[in-house]
Order: structure tokens, then sequence, then C-alpha cells
């Protein structure tokens, strides 16, 4: 999709972070964008802000780990704007804790939001992009968690390495189809992932809860906190996406950081065909 000039756009977990950035920088080249998010006074902040700039954008608000919601936002939008030609998977909550700290209430949340909400979001928008035959680029945010799993919340990671394996194997089945596939890995990005149980769903309260962990674990969550407090700006990972659609990359990644604990990772998986391909039989 090279010119992106009066296209449109559906952007989940909007109003903020990387789903702000990302609805900004498609405002800027000319995309009609309909933020959903559901943070309501903040969603109600970005939208002002983007008219501003002459933008045109509206917003509607939704849980999106409820796949009705997601339904009645998709259907606001074909009725504002008619057609949709890029959609972002984009909302996230960050949670669940690690080995001995989950809940089937954190699962639910997470898995929801994180996983279900983009595996509906293909549901739900694919066939609108491809009825208008015009083409179109779904991209999905993911996390660089979603390629290495190094503890913290594996709950998180999990949802993660779901929304990555989604988008490499429906890059392959809707290509024919007229739709690219992306999948955004950023690293530690200026956002409220930290604090995502602002928007806990009131069917989750007094549910989902976050027990303090061991030693290794709270330093653990403090080191991530400050690194996203003075993280990459979202601003930037949404410029890295608009381009990413533009040239339809199938990975967007935000920064080189952890570049080699990947490069480690894919090194462990080939030791183990080698140990195959090198192992004597038992006599």
């Amino acid at each position: 999709m090279k010119d992106l000039s009066a296209k449109t756009a559906f952007v989940t977990g909007a109003a903020s972070g990387i789903g702000l950035g990302i609805a900004t920088a498609l405002a800027q080249a000319g995309v009609k964008v309909m933020l959903c998010d559901i943070e309501e006074a903040a969603l109600k902040t970005a939208l002002e802000s983007l008219r501003r700039t002459n933008a045109d954008v509206d917003s509607v608000k939704a849980d999106v780990s409820l796949k009705s919601e997601l339904q009645a936002a998709a259907d606001a939008t074909v009725a504002r704007y008619g057609k949709v030609h890029i959609l972002v998977n984009n909302a996230g909550v960050g949670g669940g804790g690690g080995y001995g700290q989950w809940s089937d209430a954190s699962w639910n949340w997470t898995l929801g939001v994180n996983l279900m909400s983009v595996i509906w979001g293909f549901e739900i928008f694919g066939p609108l992009i491809e009825k208008h035959a015009e083409g179109g680029q779904i991209v999905s945010t993911a996390s660089i968690a979603g390629l290495i799993s190094g503890g913290g919340s594996i709950t998180y990671n999990v949802t993660k390495y779901g929304v990555v394996a989604l988008s490499e194997g429906l890059r392959v089945s809707l290509a024919p189809r007229g739709i690219g596939v992306s999948v955004l890995c950023p690293g530690f990005i200026r956002t409220h992932i930290m604090d995502s149980g602002r928007n806990l769903p009131s069917r989750f309260a007094g549910k989902v809860e976050s027990p303090p962990g061991d030693a290794p674990t709270v330093e653990i969550i403090k080191m991530v906190r400050d690194r996203v407090a003075h993280g990459i700006d979202p601003l930037y990972v949404g410029e890295l996406v608009r381009e990413g659609i533009e040239n339809d990359w199938p990975y967007i990644f935000t920064d080189t950081e952890f570049e080699p604990a990947i490069e480690a990772r894919f090194s462990a998986i080939k030791q183990g065909f080698d140990r195959i391909r090198t192992r004597k039989p038992r006599r």
C-alpha cells in the first residue's frame, strides 16, 4: 500500500502509547482513522488532539476482549467511513505474573485482550478489506517477548508468541486475497503498559490479583517499569509502522537491543537439530 492517502484505518488501543503513535502517523499520511479504546477519557483527549491537526478521525469505545464490542466497533467504522483498508490490532495489557502467581481470571483477561482480540480482528475485518478489493494491511502488535520468553510475565509472553504465530501463518493465507500482514515486535516503549490494571473490566474486579512475588520478580518488575518509563517515543514507533504498511514488512522492530538474544534462541534451536543429525543410535 504505497499510497495511504484517503485510505481508512481502524486502530485498537489508540488512546495512548503505541496505538496513538500509529494513529497519529497514519493521520499525518492522509489516512482516515477510527480510534478504538476502552479508556473513554483518554480516547476523547486523543481524538480532540488529532482533530486540531485537521485529521479526519473519529472514535469508538470498546472492550476488545469482548467479541460483540469489537464487532460493534467495526460496524461503527463502516457506518462512518464506508470501507476499512488497514487494521491495527494494537490493544494490549501486561499482567498475569510469573509461575505461581497465576489465576484463571488473569489468564482470561490477558488472553482476551492480547490474543483473542487479534484473532477476532482478523475474523471481523479481513472480509471487510477483501470486500472492496482495493487491498489492505493488517498489523498486529506482539512484542519482542513474542520471540524470546525470558521470565517475567509468562502469561503475557504466551499471548505475544500467539500473535507472532498468527501473523506469520495468516501472512501466507491472506496474501493471495490482497491483504498484507505485519507483526510489530517492539522493545521498551514509553507507554502505560505497566499500569494496565486501570482498565480492568468490572467482570474481573476482585479476581485478578498481583501478588508481590519473590525478590527477583520484584526487581524484574522494577527494572521493566524503569525501562518503559524511559523508553522509545511511541510517535517514532508510529512512523515505523506507517513505513511497514507502505512496504509490507512481515516484521516491524523498533530497535536492535534484543537481536543478540534472538540470535541466541535461534542458535539453541539449531543445536537441537544438530544433536539429532549427529546422534549415534544405541547398540
